[in-house]
């Protein structure tokens, strides 16, 4: 049994950020039971149709979850029995909405005592930039993660949804700790998390070093802006090989054994860390000298015989094969509307425990089976459902990131049993 086997998540939630929220927790066992809007569904299935027809952002985020088709204003009364079962309610609507709704952490946790409540914004819940727009590239801008990541010529963003997943592992993790802590004190408790927070939080080196510097830190590509050599150094044969040397012990081996250069450790120009930055370029070019006749085999031959840290820069299609993925066996099959696709094995592991890997769900897949387990009517066909609730009062998410929303789904095949209501949520 995983350690969240029982806990009930109900979610209403929006593109990246709260859906990585929800699929750690049911990657660990818990039940998430996402709600999304008849008829068209999580803006992010339609984000791409690179996975065979399906959005590579939602089949990312939405494996082992229930989708549920409910319109929130006309079907308040099933989204509260719901949340009468439920541990755990996450939501990243705009600020205010969940108010709106009557589903405000205040008023939800009056009715619900147990309950844990998650809210998920792009600035918080007050301050000036409350009702900003906030996509994972705009956060990343106001955040300055931008500022320090590129070439010196050009700034970039990140290539992955920095902002939302750095929001989600704090929700992830926050969930948990109230979780705890209701087992400490029998109440449950607000999570309140923004997706600027968590980027400036990782953006911490950066402040202090500006802060108390007086300069910030410069884009230096995959270089460091305050250490060297540190960085990607291309060998004869073309290839990309990534080095970095931390301290003066392994800066003397890098001279000796990788350059065959020991002369190099002693000139002043090179002699500390902080003379090694301001001699870059020059240092670049000692390094480049020797490894343009060596190949790639050789320097990363060279760099493991000296025990200096080392790796090589790979493309998106050969990390697909990486041998240590491969020889851990961390790929595993899901199902999906489209048929079996690959997922990689959860980070968070527990021996002897398989973890859960169920179905990526379709839109509405589980209405029915859940309308029945709350002991409700239920219209002719689940798709019915779907299609007749359609351009109902889903509120307006908050525009939190660029990536798209997971499904809410009911545990598939190998997942853990639907508890009984009694033994369930807040009430217990």
């Amino acid at each position: 049994m995983l350690p969240l086997h029982g806990i009930l998540v109900v979610s209403c939630e929006q593109a990246v950020a709260a859906p990585f929220a929800t699929r750690q927790l049911a990657d660990l066992g818990a039940r998430v039971v996402k709600i999304e809007r008849p008829g068209s569904g999580d803006f992010a299935r339609d984000y791409d149709a690179t996975v065979r027809g399906l959005s590579s952002h939602f089949v990312w985020l939405n494996r082992s979850k229930e989708s549920v088709a409910l319109d929130l204003k006309r079907d308040a009364g099933t989204v509260l029995r719901l949340l009468e079962r439920a541990d755990v309610f996450v939501q990243n609507f705009a600020p205010g909405a969940a108010e709106r709704l009557g589903l405000g952490s205040d008023a939800l946790r009056s009715r619900f005592p147990r309950l844990v409540t998650c809210s998920i914004s792009g600035y918080g819940p007050s301050g000036p930039y409350r009702d900003a727009k906030a996509y994972d590239l705009l956060i990343q801008s106001e955040a300055g993660l931008v500022s320090v990541t590129g070439t010196a010529d050009e700034p970039a963003k990140a290539g992955i949804p920095a902002a939302d997943i750095g929001a989600g592992m704090y929700a992830f993790s926050g969930i948990l700790a109230a979780l705890y802590d209701r087992e400490r004190t029998g109440t449950g408790t607000h999570v309140e998390i923004s997706l600027f927070d968590a980027l400036v939080e990782w953006m911490g080196y950066p402040l202090y070093y500006t802060g108390y510097g007086g300069a910030a830190p410069g884009r230096a590509g995959t270089s460091h802006a305050a250490i060297a050599p540190y960085g990607t150094f291309t060998a004869g044969d073309g290839t990309d090989v990534v080095l970095a040397i931390q301290n003066g012990r392994e800066w003397d081996a890098f001279c000796a054994e990788v350059l065959a250069r020991p002369e190099l450790s002693t000139d002043p120009r090179f002699g500390t860390g902080p003379a090694r930055v301001r001699h870059r370029a020059v240092l670049h070019a000692e390094i480049d000298a020797v490894f343009g006749r060596l190949t790639g085999a050789q320097v990363v031959e060279r760099l493991a015989a000296a025990g200096i840290a080392h790796a090589r820069r790979r493309e998106v299609t050969e990390v697909l094969e990486h041998p240590q993925l491969a020889t851990r066996d961390r790929w595993r099959t899901v199902d999906s509307p489209a048929g079996p696709l690959r997922a990689l094995l959860p980070p968070i592991t527990f021996p002897g425990r398989p973890p859960r890997m169920d179905p990526v769900p379709a839109l509405g897949e589980h209405t029915e089976a859940v309308l029945r387990w709350l002991d409700e009517d239920v219209p002719d066909g689940a798709s019915t459902i779907v299609s007749a609730r359609d351009g109902g009062g889903y509120a307006d998410p908050t525009p939190t990131d660029d990536g798209p929303l997971p499904p809410t789904g009911q545990a598939g095949p190998g997942g853990p049993p639907v508890p009984p209501a009694d033994q369930v949520g807040p009430g217990r």
